[in-house]
């Protein structure tokens, strides 16, 4: 009989989908059957979701945040437990063998409350280990298992920091990679598009891409703006020669894995973004902003991007690991996958 799950997925970012993807290909060659809960964002602003067939959306929990900034007090009010507890408590898991999250609180608690074992596969759970950027927050692998609490937690990280941490859930580059150096890939939908617009102004001799949500696509200057597409934003994080960005992870994975220079700005006040920057820092792999600084943006800009650094199939030994009945342990499957990471390659230059 056919493993049957349940895949939750925190909507918040599309760091959170950007995973889900990969696992769902993964899982759907292995002939496994998955139905797939997303919450923490509108129905409406989901795109691209093909890969998840019928899913479903519950509100579940969500960051409020403006200018750059996570807003704690808006972001209390906005969340309703009530609603929270009635859709952990309606969420029927009867004939699932297994509940995955991605840091998807209902399907978790669900998990636990009706005894049905339970996953964690996501990038917060590397933070129950002490990883960079979190040696001030003790409180934080307490937080992760009141959030989505799970049986068993997997983390995946851009190294193991001495720890049983995966690399990272990225699919392999979908398109040729090459380097426009002038053009930079902007994505940055945490700070108000104004004062991005504003900032990248002052670099007539760089043309920018950047995606935000507006409806139709414009041209302001040296700024191309364009609508969310998934299909869109690969195609320019081929061609590009350096991505700005906050600091969330799939991006990022992206763009180490395309050999893209990085310049990020986390966002204020969440400490996961905070301890990504620190990350990125200690390992070479981008520059870090605190605020939008033309100085920095500058000195950025004159940097050469690193070689590619391509990452193993690390939905594929996931996926083998579930059906296998999950015998192997984190330690192993962490160590055997680091060793399996290819050379870092080129890309083109024009």
């Amino acid at each position: 009989m056919s493993m049957r799950i349940l895949y939750g997925v925190q909507g918040t970012g599309n760091g959170h989908i950007t995973r889900a993807r990969v696992m769902a290909r993964a899982l759907d060659r292995a002939g496994v059957l998955v139905d797939y809960l997303f919450s923490g964002r509108p129905p409406e602003r989901y795109f691209n979701m093909e890969p998840f067939g019928d899913y479903q959306t519950r509100r579940g929990l969500t960051l409020v945040t403006a200018a750059g900034r996570v807003q704690l007090a808006r972001t209390l009010g906005y969340n309703n437990l009530l609603r929270l507890w009635r859709d952990i408590n309606t969420l029927d898991l009867d004939g699932y063998d297994l509940v995955i999250t991605d840091f998807e609180p209902i399907s978790a608690w669900a998990a636990r409350r009706q005894r049905v074992p339970s996953v964690g596969i996501a990038h917060q759970y590397a933070f129950c280990y002490p990883v960079p950027g979190t040696e001030r927050a003790p409180w934080l692998k307490p937080a992760l298992q009141l959030i989505a609490p799970v049986q068993q937690a997997v983390g995946v990280h851009w190294d193991p920091f001495d720890g049983p941490i995966l690399p990272p859930l990225i699919e392999p580059p979908r398109y040729p990679l090459s380097c426009d150096r002038e053009r930079i890939l902007v994505y940055l939908p945490f700070e108000n598009c104004t004062d991005v617009a504003r900032i990248l102004a002052q670099f007539p001799g760089w043309r920018f891409i950047l995606y935000a949500g507006v409806e139709q696509g414009r041209r302001e200057g040296n700024l191309e703006i364009k609508p969310f597409s998934r299909e869109g934003f690969q195609l320019d994080l081929a061609a590009c020669g350096g991505v700005i960005a906050n600091a969330g992870f799939g991006l990022c994975s992206e763009a180490i894995q395309a050999g893209k220079k990085l310049l990020v700005k986390p966002l204020a006040q969440q400490i996961e973004q905070a301890a990504n920057a620190r990350a990125l820092e200690l390992l070479g792999h981008a520059r870090v902003m605190q605020a939008l600084d033309t100085g920095q943006i500058a000195d950025w800009l004159q940097l050469e991007n690193p070689p590619a650094q391509c990452w193993p199939d690390t939905a594929g030994a996931l996926v083998d690991w579930l059906l296998a009945g999950r015998q192997e342990s984190i330690d192993r499957l962490a160590c055997r996958l680091w060793q399996e990471m290819p050379a870092r390659a080129g890309v083109a230059k024009r």
